[in-house]
């Protein structure tokens, strides 16, 4: 029978001279390090013998909350191996989440840093987690010290294609997180359309400037390289001088829109920097078309922008292959082989080219639900199956998609709609405007009363009341915000996405 374990899929295609470099760090201790396909292989597999003796249960959850490294990335690889459920928690979270997360997915295995080993595991034992280890991003800690007295040859547990491989709990910004099951089937398929689809090729190289403890980084980025067998260059942190100057080393890079705007203020960022590079790639938050136009006057490149969620991995990309089409900004592209997309209105009805609505979704890479929630994974999906993103867009009459922004975001001021992706849009386009964040707010008379905030660019002052009367001339005026707040930044996670739950908590009593 055949085994759909996702390490097999992915040491299937490892090259043939196994002693290549497969990772190379770029930066942290002892920088550089170079790490074979031989290495990943032997080390992945004396940490899932070690894995193995601690007699757990079948498909345990392994919790991770550790520093990015290449030893980490071996970790995931094998968890998988071993046969249980990879769980990577952001580096971010704190006591009282960590304990909710122990709490609700109750791992066998928590791995963390030594420097958080204390406070972690009196929660983790405490919630009868029964093994917890560390693991710091300077190669040391008793993870590896137990791993090293372990045989570094390892037949992969068998997995049907069905079987769950990693649980990624969402950010819950709109109460707890949730934690959506993905199997070994959700991850490899989508996997293998990205290297189609990307047209992943022979002598690719990947730069790695994102975090592994989201669906970017660990999955898209990292099974992108290992499908197809590429070296990887390893930053541990994001430092745009760093990435500048292995860029002429490499061909594919991805990257949250954030990372390229600081790419962006880098003098030496130029067509030259970017001459071997194949393709540029963002994602996990929207990218500002004045980022997308700039990057391709000083580069000579088009960013490709691509959508999906933690749910369902990727879901849409602008076309790679110019023979596909063009790669528009403010766009997310085309439905990826093999994924339907359709947009409804309130009522369930499909909506025509053009028109607004709610985004679901069907194919492969979708996940079966929540973990140990089976009445919001029901009312996540629809009866026929689909499932409901949460995201409103559009589709054009070319097919191209575009997101408006997520549901919860939608604004209902007086009786009326306002997306707060199209406001936005207004403001960026005025002179002086870095960025914008527009949201709602409760308001005695209209229910919810439109707010924005707006940050600067550097050098320059910018006037609220000015704003709103530039708005007034061209948009309806239930759109326009009633007040207009300019700040230095917006509060932003780890990925870089805007945090409107704390601008609408911040801004809660405005109009009371």
């Amino acid at each position: 029978m055949l085994n759909h374990n996702l390490f097999v899929t992915l040491r299937q295609h490892f090259p043939a001279d196994l002693d290549a470099c497969a990772i190379e760090t770029a930066d942290g201790p002892g920088a550089p390090l170079y790490y074979s396909w031989r290495d990943l292989d032997r080390a992945s597999a004396r940490i899932a013998n070690l894995l193995e003796s601690l007699d757990l249960p079948p498909a345990s959850r392994v919790a991770v909350q550790t520093e990015k490294s290449v030893e980490a990335l071996i970790l995931y690889l094998a968890v998988l191996r071993a046969g249980h459920v990879y769980l990577p928690l952001n580096t971010a979270y704190q006591a009282a989440e960590i304990e909710y997360f122990i709490g609700n997915a109750e791992p066998a295995v928590f791995v963390t840093t030594q420097k958080n080993f204390t406070w972690v595991s009196r929660i983790a034992f405490a919630a009868g987690t029964t093994h917890v280890f560390t693991l710091n991003e300077d190669r040391t800690g008793t993870l590896l010290d137990r791993a090293a007295f372990q045989a570094d040859e390892h037949t992969p547990a068998f997995k049907e294609s069905d079987e769950l491989a990693a649980i990624l709990y969402t950010s819950g910004t709109t109460g707890r997180s949730k934690g959506a099951m993905l199997s070994h089937r959700n991850l490899a398929s989508n996997a293998q359309v990205l290297k189609h689809y990307w047209r992943w090729q022979a002598g690719d190289v990947l730069i790695h400037a994102l975090p592994i403890f989201h669906v970017h980084g660990l999955f898209v980025a990292s099974h992108g390289a290992l499908l197809n067998g590429s070296k990887m260059i390893w930053l541990a942190k994001y430092d745009p001088k760093a990435v500048l100057a292995r860029l002429p080393e490499a061909t594919v890079f991805m990257g949250v829109p954030t990372l390229y705007v600081r790419l962006l203020a880098e003098n030496g960022l130029d067509r030259a920097a970017c001459r071997n590079m194949r393709l540029f790639i963002s994602g996990s938050a929207p990218l500002l078309i004045e980022t997308f136009t700039d990057w391709q006057q000083r580069t000579g490149h088009t960013i490709l922008e691509r959508y999906g969620m933690s749910e369902t991995i990727m879901l849409t990309s602008n076309p790679c292959d110019p023979a596909d089409g063009e790669r528009r900004g403010g766009t997310v592209g085309f439905p990826l082989p093999g994924v339907g997309l359709r947009i409804r209105d309130d009522a369930g009805q499909d909506l025509p080219a053009g028109e607004i609505g709610g985004i679901q979704v069907h194919g492969p890479n979708v996940f079966a639900g929540y973990w140990r929630m089976p009445e919001k994974t029901k009312e996540e999906f629809t009866d026929d199956g689909w499932f409901k993103t949460g995201d409103v867009g559009q589709r054009d009459a070319d097919g191209y998609v575009t997101i408006v922004g997520r549901s919860k975001d939608l604004i209902i001021t007086g009786g009326y709609n306002v997306y707060p992706a199209e406001v936005e849009g207004f403001i960026n386009d005025m002179p002086g405007v870095a960025e914008s964040a527009v949201i709602g707010v409760p308001h005695p008379d209209f229910g919810e009363g439109v707010v924005a905030v707006v940050v600067p660019k550097a050098g320059m002052s910018l006037d609220g009341v000015a704003i709103v009367a530039e708005l007034k001339s061209k948009i309806a005026n239930f759109k326009v915000p009633k007040q207009v707040f300019v700040v230095p930044e917006l509060p932003r996670n780890t990925m870089g996405k805007v945090q409107k739950n704390l601008l609408r908590e911040q801004h809660r009593g405005l109009f009371a």
